[in-house]
């Protein structure tokens, strides 16, 4: 068992996603081309309120943009995290400030210190995953472009 996966568990990731409603991104982008921003338009597509947290921005996907968690007026489910790694130690001591219930590390942000900020402070965490393609994963969505195409089999039409 490697270190990462007692914040991999399928069970807890599963929990997370089904139980959450309101989801603070930290770091979300207003480019259209940066991953945050494609998925904090897939989960808003899929029925979550999206927060972005971003101190650069005023407004990301049509909502308000805030410049820490610690403005967020709304309780947070789940805090997802699009910042590097040194980051992560403040987002987490945030993220227990603000009483969420779990935070989310995208691929590569990975922080114990940060980790274990968070769970001392009974947050749930999930580090290395991204929260789009989890979600795909067990909500059966996966597509390469995060949408459901409503198709079960993998050949294509007119190729049958």
């Amino acid at each position: 068992m490697s270190d990462l996966d007692r914040y991999q568990d399928p069970m807890a990731i599963q929990r997370v996603l089904h139980a959450a409603k309101t989801i603070a991104i930290v770091g979300l982008s207003a480019n259209e081309l940066r991953a945050s921003h494609f998925v904090g338009y897939y989960l808003k597509r899929h029925g979550y309120q999206v927060v972005p947290v971003n101190p650069r921005e005023r407004e990301i996907l049509g909502e308000k943009s805030y410049p820490s968690l610690l403005d967020v007026p709304v309780p947070v489910d789940i805090v997802n995290v699009f910042r590097a790694p040194e980051a992560l130690p403040g987002i987490a001591r945030d993220a227990v400030a603000i009483g969420a219930g779990t935070l989310w590390c995208q691929f590569g942000v990975i922080n114990e210190e940060g980790a274990k900020i968070a769970t001392d402070g009974g947050v749930t965490v999930i580090m290395d995953r991204c929260i789009k393609v989890e979600h795909a994963r067990y909500a059966g969505r996966m597509h390469w472009l995060g949408f459901n195409t409503q198709r079960v089999t993998s050949v294509r039409s007119g190729l049958q």
